[in-house]
């Protein structure tokens, strides 16, 4: 009987010692808040995945994993850009996981797989890479830190038509991003005098893009704008050398995926000389990005493309919007305060629109040169807060 006392007795004790510590510390009984990062860590755009996932860890090593006393956990899932991979790892995680975020998305097929869900189950989307205009108006809970296609498209349009380019040949990837660039891009081009001498679209996977720039090279274009997604540009440029288009002075324009910083060093020379428009370069003069690119290299061995940054700048709205919303972590607290956020990137200057939820940022024209032996896309000209274009219009 004692026994039974002593025990009951000292539950009682525990009991009250719990009650007291959670009124004293509330924060300390507030769950874990989960990111479900759902990426392509396999397949043709693994590049992107492995980016995004190495500066997700990159800014927690930086900044902690405990925000508004809430421990940060990320659970990582592959996609391998397949839409109905993405749909069935978005499920798992809101239902079984129970994650107060999904985020990443390397192609906009898996974005727009993932915003019913989203949508549904009112969880913010924070879209690291995904770059068609349309994605934000899928669902209220998503918003982008990456970019549009025609925020640069739009940009590289202009200048081309402004500096001595006339016939420009297309070549873009046949979905919704390479649509987009492709439309944009020649609506400003043609606009200003330019002629588009030849179309080609070519498939988003496993692309042969050899007998494509046959027909590039035959149109005897001034230029070519190119669209490939980020990981491609390096399969792309070695095609275009083979084919010799470059020694025959087709030179290469385009938005800067076709450009990607990972993977610039391994195209040669042919690459020297591309005019690309773009939101990050590796080279951008700013201290803050400096900083992040040494960062970088020390902790993967390797410089970060745009990738990377769309998902350092995805954590940080993440971090930030938590820290505004003092723990809370409903999707409607947390996208409240995500809109109209600004701050200083590696980048430069970016914001979220509080009307779109779509990132405001700098595009810079930048060309391929060697940097102390290395290839660089260099910045020469910079068109300060872009809203996307394909909104605007509208």
């Amino acid at each position: 009987m004692t026994n039974i006392s002593v025990r009951r007795r000292t539950f009682l004790q525990a009991m009250a010692c719990a009650a007291v510590a959670g009124a004293i510390t509330p924060a300390s009984a507030q769950e874990t808040f989960r990111i479900g990062l759902i990426l392509p860590m396999t397949g043709v755009q693994s590049s992107t995945g492995k980016q995004i996932a190495n500066a997700v860890k990159l800014y927690m090593q930086q900044h902690g994993d405990t925000v508004a006393g809430r421990k940060i956990e990320v659970i990582v899932r592959d996609d391998g850009t397949v839409p109905d991979n993405t749909k069935r790892a978005a499920q798992e995680l809101i239902v079984n996981d129970k994650v107060n975020v999904i985020a990443g998305f390397g192609v906009t097929p898996s974005a727009l797989a993932a915003a019913p869900l989203a949508t549904q189950a009112k969880v913010p989307e924070i879209v690291m890479a995904a770059g068609t205009s349309i994605i934000t108006e899928r669902s209220p809970y998503i918003v982008r830190t990456s970019f549009t296609l025609p925020q640069s498209s739009v940009v590289i349009g202009d200048w081309a038509a402004k500096n001595g380019i006339k016939r420009v040949a297309t070549l873009t990837s046949d979905y919704a991003p390479g649509n987009d660039a492709l439309q944009f891009f020649k609506e400003r081009f043609v606009a200003g005098g330019g002629e588009i001498v030849e179309e080609v679209k070519v498939p988003l996977s496993n692309p042969d893009f050899a007998p494509f720039l046959q027909r590039m090279k035959d149109s005897k274009p001034d230029a070519m704008f190119v669209f490939v997604p980020a990981g491609q540009g390096g399969n792309f440029m070695k095609q275009y050398a083979e084919r010799g288009l470059d020694k025959a002075g087709i030179r290469v324009i385009g938005p800067g995926d076709v450009m990607d910083d990972d993977l610039l060093n391994s195209m040669g020379d042919a690459a020297l000389g591309a005019v690309t428009a773009h939101l990050y370069s590796a080279a951008h003069p700013s201290q803050k990005n400096k900083d992040f690119v040494a960062a970088y290299k020390k902790a993967f061995g390797e410089r970060p493309g745009f990738m990377a940054v769309g998902g350092y700048d995805g954590m940080h709205l993440i971090y930030e919007a938590l820290k505004k919303t003092g723990g809370k972590a409903d999707g409607d607290s947390l996208v409240g305060a995500m809109k109209g956020m600004a701050w200083e990137s590696p980048r430069g200057p970016i914001s979220i629109d509080p009307e779109t939820r779509d990132i405001v940022q700098n595009i810079y024209i930048r060309e391929v040169k060697k940097v102390d032996g290395e290839l660089y896309n260099v910045e020469f000209a910079t068109f300060e807060a872009v809203k996307d274009p394909g909104k605007t219009k509208k």
